[in-house]
């Protein structure tokens, strides 16, 4: 049971599926921000789907590819070494996607801000690989929780609003925190409980992807 949860947490945590999550935060928290006025707008749903193909779909794939080639063994990349080409390919669509953000598509600084702390975190990755290894599940909850308490700090007054139908969801930053937090825990816990990585090299992911969250708004956002 506790390594069945243990995998489905790793899953929901993937860090390819980070800056959907922001994305979609984001939109909740202010649509007019990008223009649109709900979630579900078009062209809200037409972003999501194209950030999503940026940076999940078509690196996963990518990736996923490397293995019938011989460049990896696993999808999880055991080896240390191995997870070198995941880190390059992944990192260059994230610095494409933010630079095809900067010009000409409404979304306000501070998604720029997350798509080009991702794309730090990454090349962060790259770095310290080269000396010991670091989990990119806790690198990626480290920039979401880093993105909520930008969103907090830049957005204090926005909670975040779902209306469909008779649904209707509302939650304040600092209870999205929170949440935010307990998650990251929990895909930190479960890396750990999968023998993936050590207690070590998911503290040092925490530590990359929120120094990377807040280095990105330092650099582009403001």
């Amino acid at each position: 049971m506790s390594l069945s949860l243990a995998r489905f947490f790793s899953a929901i945590g993937h860090p390819l599926l980070v800056l959907s999550y922001a994305l979609i935060a984001l939109l909740l928290a202010d649509p007019y921000e990008f223009g649109v006025h709900s979630l579900f707008h078009r062209k809200a749903l037409v972003l999501l789907l194209y950030v999503f193909a940026t940076t999940a779909l078509i690196p996963g794939v990518g990736i996923a590819l490397m293995k019938p080639l011989g460049f990896i063994s696993s999808l999880e990349s055991p080896e240390r070494l191995e997870r070198i080409g995941p880190y390059i390919i992944a990192g260059v669509f994230y610095l494409w996607l933010y630079q095809n953000l900067k010009s000409g598509v409404q979304v306000p600084p501070l998604y720029r801000a997350c798509v080009l702390g991702a794309a730090l975190a990454l090349f962060g990755l790259f770095f310290v690989n080269v000396f010991t290894k670091v989990s990119a599940h806790a690198a990626g909850m480290g920039g979401w929780v880093g993105m909520l308490l930008l969103l907090g700090l830049q957005w204090p007054n926005r909670s975040l609003a779902l209306h469909w139908g008779g649904l209707w969801l509302q939650v304040s930053p600092f209870l999205l925190l929170v949440k935010g937090i307990l998650l990251a825990g929990a895909v930190g816990w479960a890396r750990i409980a999968l023998k993936v990585h050590t207690p070590q090299q998911v503290w040092y992911g925490y530590a990359i992807g929120l120094a990377s969250a807040f280095v990105a708004w330092w650099i582009g956002g403001m």
